[in-house]
């Protein structure tokens, strides 16, 4: 890879980068077996395990959500959601 001035970067590199980059994209097993030409599911876990972060993300962006709806939804209707959110 010296010859396109990234001394030290092999394209094994490349691929592992985007293999990373789909499986936090949300790419599923069997699309990251696909992506690889693999038919053993051990190496894409390998994947999803490097990128297993974007569930707290999710779950952080949930917990959000409910909350703001809480906070706006004084009057006990459905709030914008159009869906009611129990009080904790």
């Amino acid at each position: 890879m010296a010859a396109v001035g990234a001394a030290g970067l092999h394209f094994h590199d490349l691929r592992h980068a985007g293999n990373t980059f789909a499986a936090s994209s949300g790419a599923g097993l069997r699309d990251l077996m696909a992506r690889m030409g693999h038919d053993s599911e051990r190496a894409a876990l390998i994947y999803q395990h490097a990128v297993q972060g974007a569930d707290a993300a999710i779950t952080e962006a949930m917990d959000f959500r409910v909350d703001a709806e809480r906070r706006e939804d004084e009057d006990g209707d459905d709030g914008a959601a159009r869906a009611l959110v129990p009080a904790s």
